[in-house]
């Protein structure tokens, strides 16, 4: 299939793209293109520019800078699968990037392009509600920073402006020593997730969770932050019938039907995966991963 007809720009410095943006009528903008191009040749967006940003500067790499890890927008998945310091600082991301597509959807998808599709059942759009991520966009009117949990308005539609691109992504650093592990379920390896559970732990010298983080995604039209679980098992001791407990709340998710699953089904899923997630990270199960 081809796409349907349209103008094709390409800038080289993020003003540069920013400009094109906010003067063109109905335009996109194209990363790594692992979503737009499917879509274009579907005829399910019909653009009349496309904006391409893989030549602009200063929009890709990888480094850590006061307890945080920044990614451009541009990095390739890839390269954040081969990073060493993805692997030591931020574990859970790794873990997830292992579960998108192949080698060759990773070697053109771009963690940015990911976030700003926005399906719900990306993994790095759990990874960044996980990690109370924030993304960096910037506009006509500079830059500015928002926070990930404000990131998503509705079905696959983020908060930032129409004439604003992103540019960075920053993950705030757990602890060292912090637990993590991420756990989906999918018609295939590779597949979006049907219903996926990203968890984050820290667990004390005496035993005792001092700080956990769960996030599920696919089941609603944005990765859910379960607080109550969160709650319910911070300052517990880790063990699987006190996770079983926690994540039977999982249950109440107010979650999507479509051809792939029901309600019910992705409400099931949410807490046996949740559940199962909790106890890799905290060392009941295999697969942990420690750093």
């Amino acid at each position: 299939m081809k796409p349907p007809p349209f103008q094709y720009h390409d800038p080289k410095t993020v003003a540069e793209a920013v400009s094109l943006l906010g003067s063109l009528e109905n335009a996109k903008l194209l990363a790594g293109g692992q979503s737009l191009m499917p879509m274009l040749n579907m005829r399910f967006v019909l653009p009349d520019h496309v904006i391409d940003l893989n030549r602009v500067e200063g929009l890709s790499g990888i480094k850590e800078s006061g307890g945080v890890l920044e990614i451009g927008a541009m990095t390739r998945q890839r390269d954040i699968e081969f990073s060493d310091l993805v692997k030591a600082k931020c574990p859970l991301l790794h873990q997830a990037i292992m579960q998108i597509g192949h080698r060759q959807t990773r070697n053109r998808g771009t963690i940015g392009g990911s976030l700003c599709h926005l399906d719900p059942a990306a993994e790095l759009v759990s990874v960044a509600a996980a990690h109370d991520a924030t993304v960096v966009v910037a506009g006509p009117n500079g830059q500015r920073e928002i926070k990930f949990a404000d990131f998503p308005v509705a079905f696959m539609t983020s908060s930032i402006e129409l004439n604003e691109i992103v540019t960075a992504v920053r993950f705030p650093l757990w602890a060292a020593g912090h637990r993590s592990a991420f756990v989906e379920f999918s018609r295939r390896h590779g597949d979006f997730a049907i219903v996926s559970a990203a968890v984050l732990l820290e667990i004390d010298g005496g035993g005792k969770i001092t700080r956990a983080s769960v996030t599920i995604g696919g089941v609603a039209v944005a990765p859910v932050r379960m607080t109550e679980v969160e709650r319910a098992i911070t300052g517990q001791t880790p063990s699987a019938d006190l996770f079983r407990k926690a994540c039977e709340s999982c249950r109440a998710i107010e979650a999507l039907s479509d051809v792939h699953a029901s309600s019910d089904y992705r409400q099931h899923l949410a807490a046996v995966l949740s559940r199962r997630a909790l106890e890799r990270a905290a060392g009941l199960s295999a697969k942990t991963s420690v750093h």
